[in-house]
C-alpha cells in the first residue's frame, strides 16, 4: 500500500488527502522502497519513478503539485500555481487542482481543510516548527487570506515519531510546556509528545475536537511501514503528506 487516507476527510468527495508509506516503490535498501525525497542520495531515476507511482495512485499528476525543501522554520507560502518552493514549511491555497505536499521522515505532517471556504493547508512541524507554533500561524494565515473560521476546519495530525521514541536533552525539552514532555529518571532523558503539542495548537486556535484526527502510528515503532530518520540514523527515505481539491 503506497499511502494511507485520513478518515476525517473521506466525507468530502472533492478532497484528496494522503500520507505515503514506504511500500510500493522501486528504490533499493536503505531507501526501500517508496522513497519520495528529492534531497536524498537515492538514484534520481528511482525517486522520480516512486513519485510517479504515488501521484498516480492518488489520481493526480505531479506537474499539478506544489512542495519544496523544508527547513524547520515557520514560513508559510500561499500557493496559486503548482511548483517547487524551497524554504517554506507550510503551504496554503484555495485553488482547485493543486496538490499541496510536505516531506517527512519523523516530523509531524498536518493537513487542514476549511470546508466552508474551500481552502487547504499542508504543514511540516518538527520540534522546531512545533515550538515556533507554525500550525497556529498557518491557521491565522488561512483566516487572513480566506476568511477561514477555525470552527469550519477539519485536521489530520499524521504519522510521525511517537512520544516514547522521541528522547531529548534539556536543550530541546526546555522549549516545551510540561504537558508535552516527560522526564525519565532511569534514562535521564526527556520524552516529547509532538502529536499532543500540535493537537493543542489546533484546539487553541478553535478547531473542534471532533474535527481532529490523530494518526495512531509511529514512524519509529512502525518502521516497517514508514521511514524514520532517527531509527535509521539519517540514511532513509522520505514520505509525503498531501492535500488537494479537485474541480
Amino acid at each position: 500500500m503506497t499511502h494511507t487516507t485520513p478518515q476525517i476527510f473521506q466525507r468530502f468527495k472533492n478532497l484528496v488527502a494522503a500520507q505515503s508509506t514506504r511500500h510500493g516503490g522501486v528504490s533499493p535498501p536503505p531507501y526501500e522502497s517508496l522513497n519520495l525525497g528529492m534531497n536524498t542520495t537515492d538514484a534520481k531515476s528511482n525517486i522520480l519513478e516512486n513519485r510517479k507511482i504515488f501521484f498516480t495512485n492518488l489520481g493526480w499528476e505531479e506537474k499539478h503539485s506544489a512542495g519544496g525543501h523544508q527547513v524547520h522554520g515557520d514560513k508559510i507560502k500561499y500557493v496559486s500555481e503548482p511548483g517547487s518552493f524551497d524554504d517554506y514549511d507550510a503551504f496554503i491555497s484555495n485553488q482547485k487542482n493543486i496538490l499541496l505536499t510536505v516531506t517527512i521522515a519523523d516530523c509531524v505532517p498536518i493537513l487542514l481543510y476549511d470546508s466552508h471556504h474551500q481552502a487547504i493547508a499542508a504543514i511540516h512541524a518538527g520540534w522546531k516548527g512545533t515550538i515556533a507554533e507554525i500550525l497556529k500561524k498557518t491557521i491565522k494565515e488561512l483566516t487572513k487570506s480566506f476568511n477561514t473560521n477555525p470552527a469550519d476546519c477539519f485536521a489530520y495530525v499524521g504519522t510521525c515519531i511517537d512520544e516514547c521514541s522521541f528522547e531529548v536533552d534539556e536543550d530541546v525539552a526546555q522549549h516545551f510546556h510540561n504537558d508535552f514532555k516527560r522526564w525519565d529518571e532511569q534514562k535521564k532523558k526527556f520524552f516529547i509528545d509532538l502529536k499532543k503539542a500540535n493537537k493543542q495548537q489546533l484546539l487553541d486556535a478553535g478547531v473542534p475536537k471532533n474535527q481532529i484526527e490523530i494518526s495512531p502510528y509511529s514512524t519509529f515503532i512502525h518502521n516497517d511501514k514508514y521511514f524514520s530518520y532517527r531509527k535509521e540514523k539519517g540514511t532513509t527515505g522520505r514520505m509525503l503528506a498531501a492535500i488537494g481539491l479537485k474541480e
